[in-house]
C-alpha cells in the first residue's frame, strides 16, 4: 500500500553551463542552460557590447 504513484514525474534540472548552481529548465532543454544570475550577467554582457 505504501508505494503509490501520483503520476507526476519529479523534474530534474540542469545545471548552469557556467557555474554549475541548478537552473529553471528541466534537463531535456537543449542548448546553454544558466541560472537566473548567470543569466542576467550574459544579459548585461550582450546589451552593452558595442
Amino acid at each position: 500500500m505504501g508505494d503509490e504513484t501520483t503520476g507526476t514525474e519529479a523534474v530534474v534540472y540542469a545545471d548552469c553551463v557556467h557555474c554549475g548552481e541548478s537552473t529553471e529548465y528541466p534537463e531535456s532543454v537543449k542548448g546553454s542552460t544558466l541560472c537566473p544570475v548567470c543569466e542576467w550577467h550574459e544579459a548585461q554582457r550582450t546589451a552593452c557590447s558595442g
